[in-house]
């Protein structure tokens, strides 16, 4: 008897053990049984049973561990590491609040005053009415005045202390007093992830915008990095110091010529003579403050200037502070007044628009530091192997490039070859420009003519600056001809030049978007586009090979209010060396008329011009037909540039066929404005047509009774109703839904959401996405193995893959089912659907 009670406890005692180890728990690990499953981890978090099953056998020390228990211990080990980075991330954000709090806490004690003086102002002004003898010179508004200075006190020191004085005490009132009436810019409300606190005047002497946020820099790198004003603001040509000295205080002064790009063929340029005062103040903040000097002093001389008309700057500048917990708070001011009345009147809203000085210069001085911020804490890596600094350069060059061709500066060597007016295509000629990027001579290419440029400015109206450029990036081929890139791409291959109408050239239509780089809110992109084509004459190698173009798109955020939208590129050789030589063409456009953001956001962002089109979330109503009657007539101008390399002994052919190019660019971009205009006119744009809606619904019931038909299963709940919710469903379902045509070459005629993320894609650039060009090597051979089968049964599962994105990202996938979607006679096959389970990316 005690014998089987000794056995039925040692066998319970047993199978308490074994249920302990069944269930993972009390297992104490070995700190080489550790160090080995962290070798694995760092490789793989999460492998799979086959791979922890390979993990035992290789390591004999892990050989007393259930596989059932290494699966806990890389579950509990992402979960630590999950923990850990949420926990980082909650302490970021919390520092962010902290400094947002303190910002806005200011904010509120600052409009608490300008509501006390605004309530005083009120009722002095009401006690005035009632006085008989009321003084008619009321000096009751604490607004500040700019007056001009005289040349005595320019030239001399003390003067110039006194200037300086005064305008660090009014720059201080606009910073964080109320000396401008400040109002929240609109679109830009402040939080955790904005970039920072936006106002601008609501009336004053010309225009002013107001900038806070939080940087992670030091207060005196700030500092350096907003003084080089060329490197952060796209329109400064030009900042020269003239004269700086030591102020008795310990600050700096410097009187500085600056001068500006002008932003359209149909204005002028600006210039600026200012003083500029650097100090610390009493608290330990670090000021920079700036303002229009009236006298001349020693200031450019008058060629200098001859282009320019000179504009005024009212006491602006940088105001930073250290902040607890590291990195500064920096409120930024500008007030200008750029003189509109030297533009046509068409153009004087962008002149006196405080939005648009808010997007150009005050909001994008706060986006630089914080993207030098993140560059130096290594937040934003860049591929493939490219510097930060590197990238930036690129974009510099892109965007300086293009304001050299728009503005054809003398004393850079331009002059105006043929000018038919003002709304028709300017040509200038630059025979003594080196298109060269470094002063590296053995770098330069040799121009044995020079460079011509065609360039124009038109008014569109009733479409969105940021709509048409996205049109014009992802759809190349509707308005550039290949035989005109490929002439300019010749230069940078070859040592001679010839006409490009001797050469012709087939596009194959594929064009391949490579992303490089963004600024951290993705207001810039800079990408390598590759154009594939092949010439018709066999003695001209070069030509067969593709055509590389760096581009620089920025502004095409809908929502952004008072920037402008811009595409550049410039031919560049496959190699894409650090120091390529860059000839930069292309489109920007400027919206004129201040828009309703709560009309605007109302506006298809994804509007396109196929099948498409009519996919948007939300009922399956005409949305053209509804947006058009709500949309304001919004206006913008387009400046168009292109230039081109050309020899002395073709200048009058290479002049002829840039203006015949960019007139033809112009009626292709005229066409492609109204195509995509909301205003119910919707002609053909190549070969593609704009649907219905019904359409889009007779695709979507096709798609999900052919699956039905094909698998036996439902491929939306039982329960979805049809019509238009039938294609919200479809749209909104987590697996990545594609469909192609039935083509000798199969593009992409449809994807819901999810396929849009998957492919990285939007719905305008779909139909460019051929087939081929989604899965891997592995993926099509599969793909072509089980096609037969797929057209003859209906229906084929592709096992576990990966498949390309088209920025170049690897996508996994669980499986993938592929099959026919039948029409309503379900005999015809319209199209194939492809469903992606579970993807992710890599």
């Amino acid at each position: 008897m005690a014998m089987a009670v000794a056995q039925h406890r040692e066998s319970s005692s047993g199978s308490n053990i074994n249920k302990h180890l069944d269930n993972g728990k009390y297992v104490r690990y070995t700190a080489e049984q550790v160090e080995a499953l962290e070798r694995v981890y760092a490789e793989c978090p999460k492998p799979s049973s086959l791979r922890r099953q390979q993990l035992i056998k290789e390591c004999p020390i892990l050989s007393n561990i259930e596989p059932k228990q290494i699966k806990v211990w890389f579950q509990n080990r992402r979960c630590r590491d999950k923990q850990k980075t949420e926990a980082s991330r909650l302490q970021t954000v919390n520092r962010k609040l902290n400094a947002m709090n303190k910002l806005l806490m200011e904010e509120n004690d600052r409009l608490q005053k300008q509501v006390s003086q605004l309530v005083n102002e009120n009722g002095y002004m009401k006690q005035q009415l009632h006085t008989v003898n009321a003084s008619t010179n009321d000096a009751s508004c604490d607004s500040v005045v700019t007056t001009p200075h005289s040349l005595k006190d320019v030239n001399n020191p003390a003067g110039l202390l006194s200037i300086a004085e005064g305008t660090l005490k009014e720059f201080l009132s606009k910073a964080t007093g109320t000396a401008v009436d400040w109002v929240q810019m609109p679109g830009m409300k402040p939080g955790p992830d904005s970039v920072g606190i936006f106002a601008i005047s609501q009336s004053c002497s010309g225009v002013a915008a107001r900038a806070c946020g939080l940087v992670s820099l030091e207060p005196t790198k700030i500092a350096e990095t907003l003084k080089d004003r060329p490197s952060w603001f796209r329109d400064c040509r030009n900042i020269e110091v003239f004269t700086m000295f030591r102020a008795g205080n310990g600050g700096t002064i410097e009187l500085i010529y600056t001068q500006m790009f002008a932003p359209t063929t149909l204005a002028p340029a600006r210039d600026f003579w200012t003083l500029r005062y650097t100090t610390t103040l009493e608290n330990g903040s670090l000021v920079v403050c700036e303002r229009s000097l009236s006298g001349s002093g020693a200031g450019p001389n008058a060629a200098a200037a001859a282009q320019f008309v000179r504009a005024e700057m009212l006491p602006s500048g940088y105001l930073i502070r250290s902040c607890e917990g590291g990195g500064s708070i920096v409120h930024i001011v500008d007030h200008l007044n750029l003189e509109a009345w030297s533009v046509p009147e068409v153009l004087r809203p962008l002149y006196e628009s405080s939005k648009v000085v808010a997007q150009k210069m005050t909001i994008a001085a706060l986006r630089y530091v914080r993207q030098i911020a993140q560059e130096t804490s290594g937040e934003v890596v860049y591929g493939p192997g490219r510097q930060p600094a590197v990238l930036r350069t690129f974009s510099q060059r892109l965007s300086r490039g293009f304001n050299d061709a728009i503005n054809g500066f003398n004393d850079d060597g331009w002059s105006i070859m043929n000018c038919d007016g003002a709304e028709d295509v300017i040509i200038a000629i630059n025979s003594n420009k080196s298109f060269n990027s470094t002063p590296n001579p053995v770098d330069a290419l040799p121009l044995l003519g020079g460079v011509l440029c065609a360039k124009a400015s038109m008014l569109i109206q009733n479409v969105s600056p940021a709509v048409l450029v996205r049109f014009l990036r992802e759809h190349r081929s509707e308005w550039a001809d290949f035989n005109v890139d490929a002439y300019s791409a010749a230069s940078l291959k070859a040592r001679s030049y010839a006409y490009p109408g001797m050469r012709p050239t087939r596009f194959t239509g594929s064009q391949i978007i490579m992303p490089l780089g963004h600024t951290i809110e993705h207001e810039e992109l800079l990408e390598i586009v590759r154009l594939e084509g092949h010439s018709f004459a066999e003695d001209n190698a070069f030509l067969s090979r593709d055509i590389h173009l760096l581009q620089l798109c920025s502004g095409i955020d809908e929502n952004a209010v008072g920037g402008c939208s811009e595409l550049l590129f410039a031919p560049i050789n496959e190699m894409f060396p650090d120091d390529a030589p860059l000839l930069p063409s292309g489109f920007r456009v400027i919206p004129l008329d201040t828009k309703s953001s709560d009309t605007q956001d109302s506006l298809a962002t994804n509007r396109t011009l196929d099948l498409t089109s009519s996919l948007e979330p939300g009922p399956a109503t005409n949305h053209i037909a509804v947006d058009a009657p709500s949309c304001p007539n919004i206006r913008s101008v387009l400046t168009i540039a292109f230039q081109f390399p050309f020899d002395s002994n073709l200048e009058d052919n290479v002049a002829n066929m840039a203006h015949q190019y960019v007139r033809s660019v112009i009626s292709s971009v005229q066409r492609i404005a109204i195509a995509i205009s909301p205003s119910g006119l919707i002609p053909a744009v190549g070969p593609k047509q704009s649907p219905s809606s019904l359409e889009a619904l007779t695709l979507a019931h096709w798609i999900c009774r052919s699956y039905s038909y094909h698998l036996g299963a439902e491929l939306l709940r039982p329960e979805s109703p049809v019509g238009d919710s039938l294609l919200k469903n479809l749209w909104q379902h987590q697996d990545a839904i594609l469909c192609c045509s039935l083509k000798s070459l199969p593009v992409m005629i449809f994807a819901n959401q999810a396929g849009l993320d998957m492919l990285e894609t939007t719905l305008m650039a779909l139909q460019d996405i051929t087939l081929d060009k989604i899965f891997d090597e592995t993926g099509r051979k599969t793909l072509c193995s089980d096609f037969a089968k797929l057209m003859q049964e209906g229906l084929a599962y592709l096992p576990a893959g990966i498949c390309m994105s088209t920025m170049g990202r690897h996508v996994s996938y669980e499986q993938a089912v592929a099959w026919k979607v039948l029409e309503a006679d379900e005999s015809t096959v319209h199209c194939l659907a492809f469903s992606f389970v579970n993807w992710s990316f890599v």
